[in-house]
């Protein structure tokens, strides 16, 4: 595989749409900075390429590969619930 700088900006630009839907399908509120949920997309965007291909597939498409997407998103939403609930428990609350 090539890297140029169309192939690193798309990667991005994926990578925040999975952060994004990685954070619609989590239940409830979290607090946590838009760009920390764009970082764990970029990185679950990765990841989830990384172990489609290794799963055998992620196959090059004309269009969406759409299993590599869940992959990814699956991976988004569970980096989220896990970063919000570290943050959940680390919270003081006082009533």
């Amino acid at each position: 595989m090539e890297l140029t700088v169309w192939g690193i900006i798309t990667a991005l630009v994926v990578g925040l749409i999975v952060g994004a839907l990685g954070r619609l399908v989590v239940p409830g509120r979290q607090n946590m900075p838009m760009w920390l949920h764009m970082l764990i997309g970029v990185g679950a965007a990765l990841l989830g390429t990384v172990l489609a291909r290794a799963m055998g597939i992620a196959t090059e498409t004309a269009g969406i590969d759409w299993r590599e997407l869940f992959v990814q998103v699956v991976l988004a939403a569970i980096a989220v619930a896990l970063v919000a609930g570290v943050g959940r428990r680390r919270s003081v609350s006082r009533y």
